[in-house]
């Protein structure tokens, strides 16, 4: 009987666990064998759902020329009208359900039910309008420049996002996307001794109730404090501030607002100081509970959705990152993951999680070429396209329990992995 529950053990295993070995990823046999290598990869197989595509060594990527030149010239092609009639759904979409909400909803705790379904669904379509003005700051919504700054300015400023700092923090993190230093935003930790969720994580002998609250955390408050204290940024910049680029912010080895950086920060604020007296306005004369109701639920249910998005699109148990030797512009752009949301979230969030790919490898591709570039790459470079077809929520869930921190794997590749105590 032992016997045979022992040959039947692998069938419960995940399918990458089955079909790949750590030997499977050309790895050298003398970098495998040293000392925790092998388990490393085995687990960060068991755990991936991208078969060790990832994980491979001696991959040779392809140049940004032949990338580029692998998608179709009519993707980079920019239509106003397409645009705006983009940006006027996600518009209409929170125009009908703030109509509905004040409306239908009585302002008062027994309504608290009514008023969490409205913070879920506004707060979704907020991410549409979002990822509209993400389009604007990446030159990607139309050729008229003036209507392309108006339209992203907007929309970021009134969910409190300073435009023109974010869409400079932004460019970095395209230009140098999963580098351990100059890269920006979620940019993991390296070393080998246990971060914080770890040890408590550790601690306690049980991953699931620290693991949900480290996803409520960084969920709620991972947006604001990227913004304001420049929080799971790139460690080049120092401390950074996307609301105020002088002291004590940005006494890095680089700064992240260089020149004439500086004073667009100061023009983002207005937006945002505009924005606060416009609640400051609304609170006085309607109270603060309809603020709150209308206005703070949805913004938070916004900037999870962000959070997840940018989480999800470059770290995972089986996504390696890089150190100044290891780094190239299409190792970075090709450790992208692209996942399946769904026909739904694809079109109120204009498939910013499902075409990521194409996206980091040109952000100037209107997102109504996405799916073609996206075809066009994994035809052209299918040995290098990431694709996740864990659901959304489980591999939210197995990134908060198990990435914590990065170290380097021996091998001339430089992969820096996601390793863990727990």
């Amino acid at each position: 009987r032992r016997q045979r529950r022992v040959a039947r053990a692998p069938t419960l295993l995940p399918r990458a666990a089955v079909l790949t070995r750590p030997e499977d990823l050309g790895w050298k046999e003398e970098h495998l064998d040293e000392q925790g290598v092998r388990e490393a990869l085995q687990k960060a197989l068991n755990r991936g759902g991208m078969e060790g595509k990832a994980l491979k060594a001696n991959v040779k990527y392809p140049s940004r020329a032949e990338v580029m030149a692998a998608i179709p010239k009519d993707c980079f092609e920019k239509e106003t009208w397409k645009s705006l009639m983009y940006a006027a759904s996600s518009v209409l979409q929170l125009a009908a359900s703030a109509y509905l909400a004040w409306r239908f909803i009585p302002l008062n705790a027994a309504a608290w039910p009514w008023w969490v379904l409205y913070a879920t669904v506004q707060g979704t379509f907020a991410t549409g309008a979002w990822v509209i003005a993400h389009e604007c700051g990446h030159d990607a919504f139309c050729n008229e420049k003036w209507l392309q700054t108006t339209v992203g300015y907007i929309l970021h400023s009134v969910m409190l996002a300073p435009y023109y700092s974010w869409q400079r923090s932004h460019a970095v993190h395209h230009a140098k996307t999963n580098h351990l230093t100059d890269g920006e935003t979620h940019v993991p930790k390296v070393g080998d001794k246990p971060r914080a969720w770890e040890r408590i994580s550790k601690a306690i002998g049980f991953r699931t109730p620290v693991a949900i609250v480290r996803m409520i955390v960084r969920l709620g408050l991972g947006w604001p404090a990227y913004l304001l204290f420049g929080a799971s940024g790139g460690p080049a910049y120092g401390k950074t501030s996307h609301m105020w680029p002088y002291k004590p912010f940005n006494h890095g080895e680089k700064d992240l607002f260089p020149g004439k950086h500086k004073k667009k920060v100061l023009k983002a604020d207005i937006g945002i100081i505009a924005t606060l007296a416009g609640l400051w306005i609304w609170g006085s004369k309607l109270g603060w509970a309809s603020v709150a109701a209308m206005y703070g639920g949805p913004l938070l249910v916004a900037n999870a959705w962000l959070v997840l998005y940018t989480w999800l699109q470059h770290t995972d148990v089986d996504v390696p990152h890089f150190d100044h030797d290891g780094w190239t512009w299409a190792r970075g752009a090709f450790m992208t993951v692209d996942r399946p949301y769904g026909p739904i979230f694809d079109f109120i969030h204009h498939r910013i999680g499902s075409t990521h790919v194409a996206h980091h490898v040109n952000c100037t591709i209107p997102h109504y070429k996405a799916v073609k570039a996206t075809e066009a790459l994994k035809k052209a470079f299918p040995d290098i396209y990431l694709y996740d077809p864990t659901p959304v929520p489980l591999a939210l869930f197995r990134v908060v329990k198990n990435c914590f921190r990065v170290q380097r794997f021996p091998g001339p590749d430089g992969m820096h992995l996601f390793t863990s105590s727990v």
